[in-house]
């Protein structure tokens, strides 16, 4: 399910904060795809970056939360996540598939990130020994509202550059 695009309330404790940032955020990805046709959200409006397409950054997004909430946190298998093979940016190489495919993804690894965020204290450690050792819950949420909010501005400015649409959220 895709979060609303609502700000978390002021008075909220610390986890309600951290996640309803990071959701606010996942929102504006989704919003910034809605009435894109599959040519445009694969279409290269930045020449020196040619992966770096709306359908190309939701694919990152979708991967980055896979890294981060169950190779890093969780220490599952990174065999099938592109960000851990030899070729820079292949988890935005997408050529050819849809972008509702891709937010779909997205919204489910979202979905799975959850899962892991609300089963684990927000002082849990990493437990994978190989990429970021003793990184807490905490710092991954705030690692991915910073990673997040990062792409939400690129995909802000592609959707511009790409049809003219504008809007904070």
């Amino acid at each position: 399910m895709i979060p609303s695009r609502v700000r978390p309330a002021v008075d909220g404790d610390e986890r309600s904060q951290l996640v309803g940032w990071l959701n606010l955020q996942r929102a504006i990805i989704h919003w910034k795809c809605e009435g894109l046709s599959d040519s445009d959200a694969h279409r290269v409006v930045l020449p020196a970056s040619p992966r770096m397409t709306m359908a190309g950054l939701v694919s990152h997004m979708r991967w980055t939360e896979h890294t981060w909430f169950e190779v890093i946190l969780r220490d599952s298998a990174s065999d099938t996540n592109p960000q851990f093979g030899d070729v820079e940016d292949a988890d935005m190489d997408v050529a050819g598939v849809p972008l509702a495919q891709l937010c779909d993804d997205y919204a489910r690894q979202c979905v799975a990130a959850d899962e892991i965020i609300a089963a684990h204290p927000l002082d849990a450690g990493s437990r994978n020994p190989k990429y970021g050792p003793g990184t807490t819950l905490r710092w991954i949420l705030l690692h991915m509202i910073e990673e997040t909010a990062r792409h939400a501005g690129h995909a802000d400015a592609i959707r511009e550059l790409l049809d003219g649409t504008k809007g904070y959220y």
